[in-house]
Protein backbone atom coordinates (compact mmCIF):
# COMPACT_ATOMS: atom_id res chain seq x y z
CA UNK A 1 0.00 0.00 0.00
CA UNK A 2 2.94 2.50 1.06
CA UNK A 3 5.09 1.17 -2.04
CA UNK A 4 3.12 4.33 -4.36
CA UNK A 5 5.17 6.71 -2.23
CA UNK A 6 8.21 5.67 -4.42
CA UNK A 7 6.72 7.55 -7.26
CA UNK A 8 7.03 10.72 -4.74
CA UNK A 9 11.06 10.11 -4.52
CA UNK A 10 12.37 12.59 -6.89
CA UNK A 11 10.36 15.38 -4.63
CA UNK A 12 11.05 13.76 -1.16
CA UNK A 13 14.31 12.09 -1.47
CA UNK A 14 13.70 9.44 1.81
CA UNK A 15 10.41 7.87 0.38
CA UNK A 16 13.35 6.63 -2.13
CA UNK A 17 14.23 4.05 0.94
CA UNK A 18 10.52 2.14 -0.22
CA UNK A 19 12.27 0.66 -3.39
CA UNK A 20 14.55 -1.77 -1.28
CA UNK A 21 12.72 -4.93 -0.43
CA UNK A 22 15.41 -4.59 2.71
CA UNK A 23 13.88 -1.75 3.93
CA UNK A 24 10.59 -2.38 3.45
CA UNK A 25 10.91 -6.44 5.14
CA UNK A 26 12.19 -4.24 8.49
CA UNK A 27 9.48 -1.91 8.33
CA UNK A 28 7.32 -5.07 7.63
CA UNK A 29 8.52 -6.94 11.07
CA UNK A 30 8.28 -3.73 13.30
CA UNK A 31 4.77 -3.00 11.98
CA UNK A 32 3.58 -6.45 12.79
CA UNK A 33 4.92 -6.80 16.11
CA UNK A 34 3.65 -3.29 17.00
CA UNK A 35 0.09 -4.16 15.95
CA UNK A 36 0.56 -7.38 18.05
CA UNK A 37 1.77 -5.64 21.23
CA UNK A 38 -0.59 -2.61 21.00
CA UNK A 39 -3.48 -5.45 20.37
CA UNK A 40 -2.82 -8.78 22.12
CA UNK A 41 -4.15 -7.56 25.65
CA UNK A 42 -7.48 -6.56 24.19
CA UNK A 43 -8.11 -9.89 22.07
CA UNK A 44 -6.58 -11.86 24.99
CA UNK A 45 -9.01 -10.17 27.50
CA UNK A 46 -11.96 -10.46 25.17
CA UNK A 47 -11.13 -14.36 23.79
CA UNK A 48 -10.73 -15.01 27.42
CA UNK A 49 -14.79 -13.96 28.24
CA UNK A 50 -15.88 -15.86 25.11
CA UNK A 51 -14.17 -19.01 25.53
CA UNK A 52 -15.03 -19.26 29.28
CA UNK A 53 -13.13 -22.37 29.94
CA UNK A 54 -10.54 -22.33 27.51
CA UNK A 55 -8.81 -24.86 25.18
CA UNK A 56 -9.94 -28.50 25.72
CA UNK A 57 -6.93 -30.24 27.47
CA UNK A 58 -6.52 -33.77 26.35
CA UNK A 59 -7.06 -36.24 28.96
CA UNK A 60 -4.39 -38.33 28.27
CA UNK A 61 -1.70 -35.66 28.39
CA UNK A 62 1.34 -35.01 30.74
CA UNK A 63 -0.42 -34.29 34.07
CA UNK A 64 1.63 -30.81 34.33
CA UNK A 65 -0.77 -29.38 31.64
CA UNK A 66 -4.18 -29.62 33.82
CA UNK A 67 -2.68 -26.31 35.25
CA UNK A 68 -3.24 -24.53 31.95
CA UNK A 69 -7.12 -25.18 32.13
CA UNK A 70 -9.03 -22.02 31.46
CA UNK A 71 -6.33 -20.50 28.75
CA UNK A 72 -7.56 -18.89 26.19
CA UNK A 73 -6.94 -20.53 22.47
CA UNK A 74 -7.25 -18.83 18.89
CA UNK A 75 -4.54 -16.59 19.79
CA UNK A 76 -3.41 -17.30 15.84
CA UNK A 77 -5.86 -14.28 15.25
CA UNK A 78 -3.18 -11.83 17.18
CA UNK A 79 -0.89 -13.51 14.64
CA UNK A 80 -2.59 -13.15 11.46
CA UNK A 81 -3.57 -9.39 12.13
CA UNK A 82 0.18 -8.56 12.87
CA UNK A 83 0.86 -10.30 9.35
CA UNK A 84 -1.87 -8.95 7.16
CA UNK A 85 -1.93 -5.38 8.34
CA UNK A 86 1.85 -5.31 8.48
CA UNK A 87 1.82 -7.08 5.05
CA UNK A 88 -0.89 -4.79 3.46
CA UNK A 89 0.89 -1.56 3.73
CA UNK A 90 4.46 -2.88 3.08
CA UNK A 91 4.41 -5.94 0.55
CA UNK A 92 3.31 -4.89 -3.01
CA UNK A 93 0.32 -6.34 -3.84
CA UNK A 94 0.68 -6.40 -7.20
CA UNK A 95 3.04 -9.25 -6.85
CA UNK A 96 1.44 -12.93 -7.13
CA UNK A 97 3.48 -14.36 -5.06
CA UNK A 98 2.70 -11.99 -2.45
CA UNK A 99 -1.71 -12.30 -3.18
CA UNK A 100 -1.00 -16.34 -2.95
CA UNK A 101 0.52 -16.54 0.03
CA UNK A 102 -1.77 -14.67 1.73
CA UNK A 103 -4.62 -16.36 0.22
CA UNK A 104 -2.75 -19.83 1.85
CA UNK A 105 -2.47 -17.78 5.49
CA UNK A 106 -5.97 -16.62 5.41
CA UNK A 107 -7.64 -19.45 4.01
CA UNK A 108 -5.42 -21.80 6.11
CA UNK A 109 -6.31 -19.62 9.22
CA UNK A 110 -10.13 -19.58 8.55
CA UNK A 111 -9.72 -22.91 8.44
CA UNK A 112 -7.69 -23.65 11.96
CA UNK A 113 -10.39 -21.34 13.38
CA UNK A 114 -13.31 -22.85 12.50
CA UNK A 115 -11.61 -26.05 14.27
CA UNK A 116 -10.75 -24.36 17.16
CA UNK A 117 -13.98 -22.89 17.01
CA UNK A 118 -15.69 -26.35 17.41
CA UNK A 119 -13.32 -27.65 20.01
CA UNK A 120 -13.94 -24.43 22.19
CA UNK A 121 -17.59 -24.35 22.06
CA UNK A 122 -17.70 -28.24 22.28
CA UNK A 123 -14.86 -29.03 25.31
CA UNK A 124 -13.25 -31.84 23.10
CA UNK A 125 -10.18 -31.91 21.36
CA UNK A 126 -11.68 -33.44 18.71
CA UNK A 127 -12.30 -30.60 15.92
CA UNK A 128 -13.20 -30.00 12.13
CA UNK A 129 -13.58 -33.43 10.53
CA UNK A 130 -10.14 -34.80 9.40
CA UNK A 131 -11.49 -35.69 5.88
CA UNK A 132 -13.18 -32.38 5.05
CA UNK A 133 -10.04 -30.05 6.05
CA UNK A 134 -7.66 -31.58 4.44
CA UNK A 135 -10.03 -31.38 1.36
CA UNK A 136 -9.67 -27.62 2.02
CA UNK A 137 -6.16 -26.89 2.42
CA UNK A 138 -5.26 -28.85 -0.70
CA UNK A 139 -8.10 -26.65 -2.68
CA UNK A 140 -6.76 -23.59 -1.23
CA UNK A 141 -3.10 -24.85 -1.90
CA UNK A 142 -3.50 -26.15 -5.15
CA UNK A 143 -5.13 -22.49 -6.74
CA UNK A 144 -2.02 -20.73 -4.99
CA UNK A 145 0.07 -23.30 -6.50
CA UNK A 146 -1.30 -23.37 -10.31
CA UNK A 147 -1.05 -19.55 -10.30
CA UNK A 148 2.68 -19.38 -8.60
CA UNK A 149 3.40 -21.90 -11.35
CA UNK A 150 2.10 -19.43 -14.15
CA UNK A 151 3.97 -16.60 -13.05
CA UNK A 152 7.32 -18.65 -13.00
CA UNK A 153 6.81 -20.16 -16.34
CA UNK A 154 5.43 -16.64 -17.95
CA UNK A 155 8.99 -14.96 -17.24
CA UNK A 156 10.62 -17.51 -18.83
CA UNK A 157 13.93 -16.18 -17.67
CA UNK A 158 16.09 -19.25 -16.38
CA UNK A 159 13.64 -21.90 -18.38
CA UNK A 160 10.06 -22.54 -19.61
CA UNK A 161 10.06 -25.28 -17.30
CA UNK A 162 10.61 -24.03 -13.69
CA UNK A 163 7.39 -23.05 -12.66
CA UNK A 164 6.25 -26.82 -12.79
CA UNK A 165 9.85 -28.42 -11.77
CA UNK A 166 10.79 -29.49 -8.71
CA UNK A 167 14.44 -28.63 -8.05
CA UNK A 168 17.21 -30.26 -5.85
CA UNK A 169 19.62 -29.02 -3.70
CA UNK A 170 23.11 -29.53 -4.16
CA UNK A 171 22.90 -30.16 -7.85
CA UNK A 172 22.58 -26.55 -9.86
CA UNK A 173 20.68 -27.87 -13.06
CA UNK A 174 18.76 -30.77 -11.73
CA UNK A 175 15.42 -29.89 -12.24
CA UNK A 176 11.95 -32.61 -12.27
CA UNK A 177 9.29 -31.31 -14.74
CA UNK A 178 6.02 -32.21 -13.12
CA UNK A 179 4.31 -30.76 -15.95
CA UNK A 180 0.38 -29.99 -14.75
CA UNK A 181 1.03 -32.36 -11.91
CA UNK A 182 3.42 -30.15 -9.92
CA UNK A 183 -0.21 -28.27 -8.69
CA UNK A 184 -1.04 -31.52 -6.77
CA UNK A 185 3.10 -31.76 -5.59
CA UNK A 186 2.78 -28.36 -4.22
CA UNK A 187 -0.75 -28.57 -3.08
CA UNK A 188 0.95 -31.06 -1.00
CA UNK A 189 3.77 -29.53 0.34
CA UNK A 190 1.70 -26.53 1.46
CA UNK A 191 -1.00 -28.67 3.31
CA UNK A 192 2.31 -31.06 4.45
CA UNK A 193 3.82 -27.42 6.31
CA UNK A 194 0.74 -26.25 7.55
CA UNK A 195 -0.15 -29.92 9.55
CA UNK A 196 3.36 -30.29 10.68
CA UNK A 197 3.53 -26.81 12.39
CA UNK A 198 0.08 -27.60 13.51
CA UNK A 199 1.48 -30.74 15.46
CA UNK A 200 4.48 -29.11 16.97
CA UNK A 201 2.37 -26.43 18.53
CA UNK A 202 1.64 -28.33 21.89
CA UNK A 203 3.74 -26.90 24.24
CA UNK A 204 4.31 -22.73 25.40
CA UNK A 205 6.56 -20.90 22.69
CA UNK A 206 7.54 -24.41 20.82
CA UNK A 207 5.82 -24.12 17.88
CA UNK A 208 6.68 -20.05 17.50
CA UNK A 209 9.84 -19.53 17.85
CA UNK A 210 10.99 -22.71 14.93
CA UNK A 211 8.49 -20.77 12.13
CA UNK A 212 10.54 -17.66 13.15
CA UNK A 213 13.93 -19.35 12.50
CA UNK A 214 11.93 -20.84 9.56
CA UNK A 215 10.94 -17.53 7.95
CA UNK A 216 14.32 -15.66 8.88
CA UNK A 217 15.81 -18.57 6.91
CA UNK A 218 12.78 -18.61 3.85
CA UNK A 219 13.20 -14.55 4.03
CA UNK A 220 16.98 -14.82 2.97
CA UNK A 221 16.12 -17.58 0.38
CA UNK A 222 13.52 -15.73 -1.22
CA UNK A 223 15.47 -12.30 -1.74
CA UNK A 224 18.52 -14.15 -2.99
CA UNK A 225 16.21 -16.33 -5.42
CA UNK A 226 14.26 -12.93 -6.36
CA UNK A 227 17.75 -11.57 -7.09
CA UNK A 228 19.52 -12.19 -10.81
CA UNK A 229 22.97 -11.35 -9.09
CA UNK A 230 22.54 -13.05 -6.18
CA UNK A 231 20.96 -16.02 -8.00
CA UNK A 232 23.49 -16.44 -10.60
CA UNK A 233 26.17 -16.13 -8.34
CA UNK A 234 25.16 -19.01 -5.70
CA UNK A 235 23.79 -20.57 -8.96
CA UNK A 236 20.39 -21.46 -7.63
CA UNK A 237 16.93 -20.82 -9.55
CA UNK A 238 16.02 -17.12 -10.33
CA UNK A 239 12.69 -16.58 -9.60
CA UNK A 240 11.41 -13.00 -10.36
CA UNK A 241 9.30 -11.47 -8.39
CA UNK A 242 9.98 -13.84 -4.67
CA UNK A 243 12.27 -11.73 -3.42
CA UNK A 244 9.26 -9.62 -1.95
CA UNK A 245 8.39 -12.29 -0.05
CA UNK A 246 11.37 -11.70 2.04
CA UNK A 247 8.41 -8.50 3.35
CA UNK A 248 5.70 -11.21 4.54
CA UNK A 249 8.56 -13.35 6.25
CA UNK A 250 9.39 -9.82 8.31
CA UNK A 251 5.93 -9.43 9.33
CA UNK A 252 5.78 -13.33 10.39
CA UNK A 253 9.02 -12.27 12.84
CA UNK A 254 7.57 -9.46 14.05
CA UNK A 255 4.55 -11.19 14.53
CA UNK A 256 6.25 -14.12 16.19
CA UNK A 257 7.65 -11.84 18.60
CA UNK A 258 4.86 -10.22 19.55
CA UNK A 259 3.01 -12.88 20.55
CA UNK A 260 5.92 -14.72 22.08
CA UNK A 261 5.80 -11.81 24.64
CA UNK A 262 1.80 -13.12 25.56
CA UNK A 263 2.87 -16.97 24.96
CA UNK A 264 5.58 -17.32 27.07
CA UNK A 265 5.61 -19.61 30.02
CA UNK A 266 2.91 -19.81 31.39
CA UNK A 267 1.23 -18.90 28.40
CA UNK A 268 -1.45 -16.35 28.43
CA UNK A 269 -2.96 -17.50 25.38
CA UNK A 270 -2.21 -20.16 23.06
CA UNK A 271 -1.92 -19.93 18.95
CA UNK A 272 -4.29 -22.68 18.70
CA UNK A 273 -5.36 -24.30 14.76
CA UNK A 274 -6.12 -20.47 13.81
CA UNK A 275 -1.91 -19.51 14.04
CA UNK A 276 -0.30 -23.01 13.17
CA UNK A 277 -1.57 -24.27 10.41
CA UNK A 278 -1.62 -20.35 8.74
CA UNK A 279 1.98 -20.02 9.47
CA UNK A 280 2.87 -23.53 8.17
CA UNK A 281 0.64 -23.11 4.97
CA UNK A 282 2.72 -19.46 4.99
CA UNK A 283 6.19 -21.16 5.00
CA UNK A 284 5.40 -24.03 2.37
CA UNK A 285 3.90 -21.69 -0.17
CA UNK A 286 7.17 -19.69 0.16
CA UNK A 287 9.07 -23.22 -0.23
CA UNK A 288 6.99 -23.65 -3.37
CA UNK A 289 7.31 -20.53 -4.63
CA UNK A 290 11.24 -20.26 -4.19
CA UNK A 291 11.48 -23.53 -5.33
CA UNK A 292 13.27 -24.73 -2.04
CA UNK A 293 10.36 -27.26 -1.42
CA UNK A 294 12.95 -30.29 -0.22
CA UNK A 295 14.92 -27.46 1.36
CA UNK A 296 12.60 -26.67 3.50
CA UNK A 297 12.40 -30.75 4.84
CA UNK A 298 15.52 -29.83 5.97
CA UNK A 299 15.23 -26.17 7.52
CA UNK A 300 11.93 -27.58 8.92
CA UNK A 301 13.05 -30.64 10.01
CA UNK A 302 11.55 -30.24 13.24
CA UNK A 303 8.61 -30.44 11.97
CA UNK A 304 9.29 -32.98 10.14
CA UNK A 305 10.68 -35.10 13.30
CA UNK A 306 6.43 -34.52 15.20
CA UNK A 307 4.73 -35.36 11.95
CA UNK A 308 6.96 -38.69 11.32
CA UNK A 309 6.76 -39.69 15.60
CA UNK A 310 2.91 -39.64 14.87
CA UNK A 311 2.83 -41.40 11.62
CA UNK A 312 5.07 -43.90 12.55
CA UNK A 313 3.10 -43.79 16.53
CA UNK A 314 -0.13 -44.40 13.82
CA UNK A 315 1.66 -47.62 11.73
CA UNK A 316 3.02 -49.38 14.51
CA UNK A 317 0.13 -49.42 16.63
CA UNK A 318 -2.34 -50.45 14.13
CA UNK A 319 -0.03 -53.08 12.79
CA UNK A 320 1.66 -54.31 16.14
CA UNK A 321 -0.81 -53.25 18.91
CA UNK A 322 2.49 -51.31 20.44
CA UNK A 323 3.62 -48.05 20.95
CA UNK A 324 6.82 -46.70 19.93
CA UNK A 325 6.47 -43.41 21.62
CA UNK A 326 5.02 -43.01 25.19
CA UNK A 327 2.94 -40.20 23.82
CA UNK A 328 2.81 -38.75 20.00
CA UNK A 329 3.75 -36.25 18.74
CA UNK A 330 7.22 -36.46 20.04
CA UNK A 331 7.82 -33.62 22.67
CA UNK A 332 5.12 -35.55 24.83
CA UNK A 333 7.23 -38.46 24.76
CA UNK A 334 10.18 -36.69 26.13
CA UNK A 335 7.70 -35.03 28.92
CA UNK A 336 6.72 -37.90 29.62
CA UNK A 337 10.55 -39.33 29.97
CA UNK A 338 10.78 -36.60 32.95
CA UNK A 339 11.85 -33.61 30.80
CA UNK A 340 10.28 -30.10 32.25
CA UNK A 341 8.45 -28.29 29.45
CA UNK A 342 11.19 -26.03 29.25
CA UNK A 343 14.09 -28.20 28.71
CA UNK A 344 12.13 -29.58 25.93
CA UNK A 345 11.22 -26.51 24.19
CA UNK A 346 14.78 -25.25 23.92
CA UNK A 347 16.31 -28.03 23.31
CA UNK A 348 14.05 -28.34 20.44
CA UNK A 349 14.49 -25.15 19.90
CA UNK A 350 18.22 -25.62 19.44
CA UNK A 351 17.77 -28.15 16.90
CA UNK A 352 15.81 -26.15 14.61
CA UNK A 353 18.27 -23.50 14.77
CA UNK A 354 21.16 -25.83 14.00
CA UNK A 355 18.61 -27.49 11.24
CA UNK A 356 17.94 -23.76 9.48
CA UNK A 357 21.73 -23.57 9.55
CA UNK A 358 21.98 -26.99 7.57
CA UNK A 359 19.25 -25.93 5.03
CA UNK A 360 21.12 -22.10 4.36
CA UNK A 361 24.28 -24.34 3.63
CA UNK A 362 22.76 -25.73 0.71
CA UNK A 363 22.61 -22.22 -0.89
CA UNK A 364 26.48 -22.56 -1.60
CA UNK A 365 27.18 -26.42 -1.77
CA UNK A 366 26.38 -26.80 -5.57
Amino acid sequence: MLLWLVELADRVQIFNLFRYITFRTGAALFTSATIVFLFGPAIIASLRVRQGKGQPIRADGPQTHFKKAGTPTMGGIMILAGIVGSSLLWADLSNIYVVATLLVTLGFGAIGFYDDYLKVTKQTDKGFSGKARLGLEFIIAGIATFFMMRAALSTGVTGSTLGSSVAFPFFKDLLLNLGIFFVLFGGFVIVAAGNAVNLTDGLDGLATVPVMISAASFGVIAYLAGNAVFANYLQIHFVPGTGELAVILGAVIGAGLGFLWFNAPPAAIFMGDTGSLALGGLIGTVAVATKHEIVMAIIGGLFVMETLSVIIQVASFKLTGKRVFLMAPIHHHFEKKGWTESQVVIRFWIIAVILALVGLSTLKLR
